[in-house]
């Protein structure tokens, strides 16, 4: 996998939820370590908040 960001549309593809839920969820993960809105979440800060594998999101990802 190339890539280190993840986007409220992977996250909905993950999690199944609504598109406004991702983005909620990227806000708050960026308030919890500390970023600034122009700054990205990566797949492992989001896999570490969530409490979900990287290795299965990344497979999920790359289907």
């Amino acid at each position: 996998m190339d890539r280190l960001c993840i986007y409220a549309k992977d996250i909905q593809i993950i999690t199944g939820k609504s598109i406004r839920y991702c983005r909620d969820l990227i806000k708050k993960i960026r308030e919890a370590r500390g970023k600034q809105n122009h700054q990205f979440v990566t797949i492992d800060e989001f896999c570490e908040y969530t409490g979900l594998c990287p290795v299965a999101v990344k497979e999920i990802l790359l289907a």
